[in-house]
């Protein structure tokens, strides 16, 4: 059964795809499952192994972005649950990823040696995919709140083969305040923050019903006070990644030029594999000066989720 989307939330996609055309397909395209994709896990294989190994399985791969051969998708019919089944799985050489969450990371372009915090951490995908672009090497701190999840994340590291990082379990503010009376400085910063999640319609069609503009707004509150957090953290000239799966402006724009406006951060572009759209300049009264450079990805643009990346650099 097709759940629909609450008039509320209609009224304010059609203000943010003013196209009818536009509107009309990103409607449809939310109602249908998303694709296939993994992401090869190179601290234990390479990108040309493991399309090797698929395929001898019969698997019809496509590695589509040529600068980033670990993404892979997945293009034959599999069986419920195949995916994740597969002893190449089990044994960690991919995560399965949608393509949209791995955009975070090659934004965050983090190097071998680094210190580098994800804030937000479990599941794991993102956290992986850092600690494969860092060589295993520097140290990663990976944080999450609740236990469950930190059970989940711990897997998951332990699966991929992860051992450069440090797992803590802490309120995200609370935890920069330890950190930051540590002197602790970080050479990049992620934060993926929890959001309301209108770019996953397609795999949790459940965010139909749970979505609401009370919790878009408290959300934002939530995702002000986890940035500016980390503030204290990030070395002179560092770079701060903040992204979400959601196309809400408050919680996207809005916390860029909070960022921008409160802490002298400029915001870079951004050069992703995926078509990007500009921010938007004006919602509900509020201008946004600074968001030409951040990124805003349509399901319909990429037949993908939905997701909004933004990287912040700390000025001198």
């Amino acid at each position: 059964m097709t759940i629909e989307p609450k008039e509320q939330f209609v009224e304010r996609i059609k203000k943010l795809l003013t196209e009818k055309e536009d509107y009309e397909k990103f409607m449809k395209i939310i109602h249908e499952k998303p694709l296939n994709y993994i992401r090869c896990n190179t601290l234990k294989i390479s990108p040309e192994e493991l399309r090797k190994k698929l395929e001898e399985k019969g698997w019809k791969m496509n590695q589509p972005f040529e600068k980033y051969p670990e993404i892979m998708l997945i293009e034959s019919q599999l069986a419920p649950g195949e995916l994740g089944k597969a002893i190449e799985h089990l044994i960690g050489y991919y995560y399965v990823q949608e393509v949209c969450s791995m955009m975070s990371v090659l934004a965050l372009d983090p190097q071998p040696e680094e210190l580098v915090l994800d804030l937000c951490a479990s599941p794991g995908s993102k956290t992986t995919q850092i600690a494969a672009r860092m060589n295993n090497t520097g140290t990663l701190i990976a944080n999450d709140k609740d236990l469950g999840r930190i059970t989940i994340l711990s897997a998951n590291l332990e699966r991929c083969g992860v051992s450069n990082t440090i797992i803590t379990r802490e309120d995200a503010i609370q935890l920069c305040r330890k950190l930051e009376r540590l002197d602790l400085k970080f050479d990049r910063i992620l934060v993926d923050a929890p959001c309301s999640g209108e770019g996953t319609l397609r795999s949790s069609p459940k965010t139909f019903i749970m979505w609401n503009l009370d919790m878009v707004k408290k959300l934002s509150r939530l995702q002000k006070k986890m940035v500016a957090s980390v503030i204290p953290l990030l070395k002179e000239g560092g770079t701060l990644v903040y992204s979400t799966c959601t196309h809400a402006p408050e919680e996207d724009e809005e916390v860029a030029e909070f960022l921008v406006k409160n802490f002298g951060f400029e915001v870079e572009k951004i050069e992703l594999p995926l078509k990007c759209r500009p921010g938007i300049k004006e919602w509900n009264g509020e201008e946004f000066k600074n968001s030409e450079n951040v990124c805003r990805i349509y399901p319909q643009d990429n037949d993908s989720e939905g997701f909004f990346v933004a990287k912040l650099k700390k000025k001198d």
